[in-house]
């Protein structure tokens, strides 16, 4: 059985993460789960080392390119790619990953319920499956992995 390398992008601030791991650990499933840093503060501070910019945007702007360098390598090499939109937050890099993998032709799933259908329509028109729960995506993930 191949193992497959799983993207996970989008909203930090639920366990959807851990509840597809724990899913694909149940069924077993020949998966290896990749992300960017999903912890805030340090995303946020990741071009710091470069250093100290008295300007927000030159700060983001740093740290967004050394951020860059994992995302970039990850969603190369991942087989497919999860996207998660929460109702909370706009997550703009997640549309950014989101067509990233659209550009490079990676497969990748939408997950996020139905309220924000419209805004994403761009998005979800370029995945190749949607789903509103992670148990969803746990389903689809056991199709594709072992079929």
């Amino acid at each position: 059985m191949t193992n497959w390398t799983v993207y996970l992008s989008g909203e930090i601030h639920t366990d959807w993460r851990q509840q597809l791991e724990d899913g694909a650990k149940t069924h077993n499933l020949p998966i290896t789960f990749v992300s960017a840093v999903t912890d805030h503060e340090s995303s946020d501070a990741a071009g710091d080392v470069i250093g100290n910019e008295e300007t927000g945007f030159w700060r983001d702007h740093k740290s967004s390119k050394v951020n860059s360098i994992r995302t970039k390598n990850l969603i190369e090499k991942c087989d497919i790619a999860v996207v998660r939109f929460g109702d909370k937050y706009k997550q703009w890099n997640a549309a950014f990953d989101a067509g990233f993998c659209a550009a490079l032709g990676k497969p990748y799933i939408t997950l996020h319920d139905e309220s924000i259908i419209h805004p994403l329509k761009e998005v979800d028109g370029a995945a190749m499956g949607w789903a509103q729960t992670p148990a969803q995506v746990v389903e689809i993930l056991k199709y594709v992995t072992t079929a």
